[in-house]
């Protein structure tokens, strides 16, 4: 199938072959018939994506701030690294998208195969949403019409927002495509509307949907006019809809308003408020966010959780099909906002359009009907004519999210695997890459690379609850296998695995690694070689200034992530044991206590680990820091001597009679390492460097921690 695809750093835009994507269990699968281009959201992406890197940086001021944080931490070799991978994440556009539901998730109610449904699916051949962003086309809606649905639902929110009542007089700044959407709305709620923008053309619009104008290009004052639209009274509300960097339409807005008028902002403006114009008419002023309830709660959004009806009565969902019953009303009418109209195939064009005509409105993309049997294509070849030595690493990558593509796959091309099939749920990354990395093919059916033949090495590179069923599928193949950590959530899953491991993979001499990458840095090798002559036990202090992520994040739930500390203190846990070279004979943690304050204190702990051999340490893993302290720090005191690692690129000796330092001009903490180790252990016949025992002693102590941390009140 195809998609379209907007790269970020070139600006580039490209009708892209992907596989179809997967269905998931709260999900349906749509084949389009049409959707949308949205002429400012879209044109903004372009336009930022066509922008230089200074330009780019001088629109997100921000951003530029976190880069230089990342330079002062990391150093600016692995920052520059992490700044390109990021923009060079292919990102799909659209988000207004109409068809024909072709498969139904397990877990879904309420739609079936052949319903004609709206949904924010972005412009590709089959789509992949959750039960909760599609609705119902009624029969006297076209599907032309009803992909106008998302942008008035945008529109719409803003209005639910300022609450109107019959025959309030509003202003409604800004006449894209959302703003007259929202024209018509307004109007059918039974208000009186102004609108204000500086296109003659769609202004004319506006009146015809039974507005009042003003023409900011002929020089009139929205400020007075609004005051006359109202009578000297000053109007009911204000819904910006416009695009700017000027604060004006939020400034013009509260001198237009009433008093306790309201002011929502749809669009995008400045934001240099006078506080006397809010002030003495005690304004309110709201920012819609998006659709509606719902958006961007991944409980929502992705696990298809509704909200009770008559708690939240209008969810996104709720919005798109109040959107769709006024279109079979008559009560919204799209017809005259189609601008253009494009065949698929043709989307390029359609986006040069975007670019360079100001006029444009309603850009529809018209699908073409294609053979059924290519929508189950789940697998495109990006490389015709490859061969595969079979007595060295084929491997299959299973995730391309932005650890796999920025760290995993270079560190394997580098170190000389032949990279088979890449997998990942929506195809897009899969695609985008499969190709920039060599490989064979791309798909989003596991399917592919457990069931091949030809492929004898997986890598495993996804979310943490999916960790142990690929890994014992793999196994149970007789194939060696590359998890990311952790190796599993749950106990039951690593008695699972090890069952497994024992019976399919060891007589086979199959492989597992888990990707405790720092023990393979340059630096610990350093300290570890420094340390094998001292006899006495060591003690260890590692501290881990993780930063805060938020508490809806996949990684801190437990279900899903687990939590941060089994999904990343557990390098830590690793790493002791790797430098002790002793068995853990004792696990002591404490976290945070409860407070009202924090959402999450399970990421603010302290874990102490005790060794077979006298040697004991403590870990620090701590979300509270402030990014100017280095991110990780490793201390080691050990026969009247102290190692001091900073960041994986500062160490110092104290008290060491050969060693004072080994720094190195760029972070180093060992991927690239681990991943060569593991292809060599395979290519030559050598046992995994680490031990499968030392692998599930790490992970039970690691799930341990977490079941204490969770005890504690």
């Amino acid at each position: 199938m195809k998609q379209i695809l907007q790269n970020m750093s070139t600006g580039e835009t490209c009708l892209v072959e992907v596989p179809v994507p997967k269905c998931t269990e709260t999900g349906v699968l749509i084949q389009a018939t049409n959707s949308l281009i949205s002429p400012g959201t879209e044109s903004m992406l372009v336009e930022f994506g066509k922008a230089s890197m200074l330009q780019k940086a001088r629109k997100q001021p921000e951003k530029v701030k976190m880069v230089l944080e990342k330079i002062s931490t990391d150093g600016l070799a692995s920052t520059i690294d992490a700044v390109k991978s990021k923009l060079d994440q292919p990102l799909p556009m659209g988000y207004c998208h109409v068809g024909r539901v072709i498969e139904v998730g397990q877990g879904v109610s309420g739609f079936q195969t052949g319903d004609r449904v709206v949904s924010n699916g972005p412009h590709a051949s089959v789509v992949s949403v959750s039960r909760n962003l599609a609705a119902h086309i009624p029969d006297n809606v076209s599907d032309e019409v009803a992909v106008f649905t998302v942008p008035a639902s945008i529109g719409l929110q803003g209005i639910r927002l300022t609450k109107p009542m019959l025959d309030e007089r509003f202003v409604v700044t800004g006449l894209g495509l959302i703003g007259l959407l929202t024209v018509q709305l307004l109007r059918a709620h039974g208000c009186r509307v102004l609108g204000i923008d500086f296109d003659e053309a769609k202004l004319e619009l506006a009146r015809q949907f039974g507005a009042e104008t003003v023409s900011l290009s002929r020089g009139e004052d929205p400020v007075n006019a609004g005051m006359a639209f109202s009578h000297g009274h000053g109007v009911d509300g204000v819904i910006i809809t416009a695009s700017t960097k000027s604060s004006d339409p939020v400034s013009q807005a509260a001198r237009m308003s009433r008093k306790r008028g309201r002011i929502v902002l749809v669009g995008v403006t400045g934001l240099e408020l006078n506080r006397a114009d809010f002030y003495e008419k005690e304004l309110s002023f709201q920012v819609s966010c998006s659709y509606g309830p719902g958006r961007y709660d991944s409980n929502y959004e992705e696990k298809g959780q509704d909200y009770p009806f008559g708690l939240v009565r209008w969810t996104e969902q709720r919005n798109f099909e109040a959107v769709l019953n006024m279109m079979a009303d008559g009560r919204l009418d799209v017809n005259p906002l189609i601008s253009h109209r494009f065949n698929f195939d043709d989307a390029i064009q359609a986006y040069e359009i975007l670019s360079n005509n100001k006029q444009a409105l309603g850009i529809i993309l018209q699908y073409p009907e294609v053979p059924q049997d290519t929508l189950k294509v789940k697998q495109v070849t990006l490389k015709e004519g490859v061969t595969f030595k079979a007595d060295k690493p084929v491997c299959g990558f299973i995730g391309a999210g932005n650890y796999a593509s920025r760290i995993l796959i270079p560190a394997f091309a580098k170190a000389g695997a032949q990279l088979h099939t890449i997998v990942s749920s929506g195809g897009v990354s899969a695609t985008h890459h499969g190709k920039k990395n060599g490989f064979n093919k791309a798909s989003t059916d596991t399917a592919e690379i457990l069931g091949s033949d030809e492929i004898n090495t997986v890598v495993i590179v996804t979310r943490h609850n999916t960790h142990a069923g690929y890994v014992i599928d793999a196994l149970t193949r007789g194939k060696n296998v590359f998890v990311e950590k952790p190796l599993a959530l749950h106990e039951e899953d690593l008695n699972a695995i090890e069952k497994t491991y024992r019976e399919y993979a060891e007589p086979v001499g199959a492989r597992l690694m888990v990707g405790f990458n720092r023990r393979f840095a340059p630096q610990i090798i350093k300290m570890k070689a420094l340390l094998e002559p001292v006899v006495q036990p060591k003690t260890f202090i590692m501290t881990m200034n993780a930063g805060a992520i938020p508490a809806d994040s996949w990684v801190q739930d437990t279900e899903v992530g687990g939590g941060r500390i089994i999904g990343e203190a557990c390098h830590y846990v690793d790493l002791m044991r790797y430098l002790t070279g002793a068995e853990i004979v004792s696990i002591q943690a404490r976290r945070m206590g409860n407070n009202s304050g924090v959402a999450v204190t399970e990421d603010k702990v302290s874990i102490i680990l005790g060794f077979g051999d006298g040697s004991f340490g403590t870990i620090h893993y701590l979300a509270n820091g402030g990014k100017a302290f280095p991110k990780e720090r490793i201390e080691v005191f050990a026969g009247d001597a102290v190692l001091q690692l900073d960041n994986f690129r500062r160490l110092k000796g104290f008290g060491w009679k050969d060693f004072k330092k080994m720094n190195l001009l760029r972070q180093n903490k060992g991927q690239n390492a681990c991943a060569a180790v593991f292809l060599e252990n395979i290519q030559k016949g050598d046992p995994a460097s680490i031990p499968f025992n030392e692998l599930l002693e790490v992970s039970r102590v690691s799930i341990e921690i977490v079941r204490q941390l969770r005890a504690q009140t």
